[in-house]
C-alpha cells in the first residue's frame, strides 16, 4: 500500500515556511521550485493548510506565512489538514473469496487491528512538532555543509 505525498509535501512546505519567510516572499511558485511539484498543486496545499488555520496567505504583498509557532504544529495536525482523516489508512481487499475459510473470516481478523494501528500511526503524529522536524532539518542542513 501506497500513502499520498500530500502530507510529506506540507511538511516540506511548512519547514520552508519556518526557514524563509521572514527573509523572502514565499509563493506557490518558490514553493514548486524546492518541493518538485507543480504549483496547481502547492496552491491547493495551501490553501487545505490556511483552512487548518496553520498559514496564512497574505493579501497585497503576497506570499504564505506561518499562522501557528512551529512549536504547536503537530505531524498530526498537517495530517488532518491535508489527508481525509476519517478514511482508513488501511483498506481492506473488496472481495475475499467467501466460500475459502480465510477469505470468509480475514476481514473481522483485521478489522480491530486495522483501526488499532491507525490509532498508534496518530499517536506517533501527534508527538511530532514541525519545530521538532525543523531541529532535525538544521543538524541535517550542518552535516551536510
Amino acid at each position: 500500500m501506497k500513502f499520498s505525498s500530500r502530507m510529506t509535501v506540507a511538511i516540506h512546505i511548512l519547514l520552508y515556511l519556518a526557514e524563509y519567510e521572514e527573509e523572502e516572499k514565499v509563493t506557490s511558485e518558490v514553493l514548486a521550485d524546492t518541493t518538485g511539484v507543480n504549483a496547481v498543486n502547492i496552491r491547493k496545499t495551501l490553501q487545505l493548510l490556511k483552512k487548518a488555520g496553520l498559514i496564512e496567505i497574505r493579501r497585497g504583498v503576497g506570499g504564505a506565512c506561518l499562522k501557528k509557532s512551529p512549536a504547536d504544529i503537530t505531524v498530526r495536525d498537517v495530517f488532518e489538514a491535508v489527508e481525509d482523516a476519517k478514511e482508513n489508512l488501511f483498506h481492506m481487499h473488496e472481495h475475499p473469496n467467501t466460500n475459502c475459510p480465510v477469505g470468509r473470516s480475514v476481514k473481522g481478523v483485521l478489522d480491530g487491528h486495522l483501526e488499532a494501528w491507525k490509532k498508534l500511526l496518530l499517536q506517533q503524529m501527534q508527538a511530532v512538532t514541525i519545530k521538532d522536524l525543523f531541529a532535525e532539518m538544521q543538524e541535517q542542513m550542518q552535516r551536510t555543509s
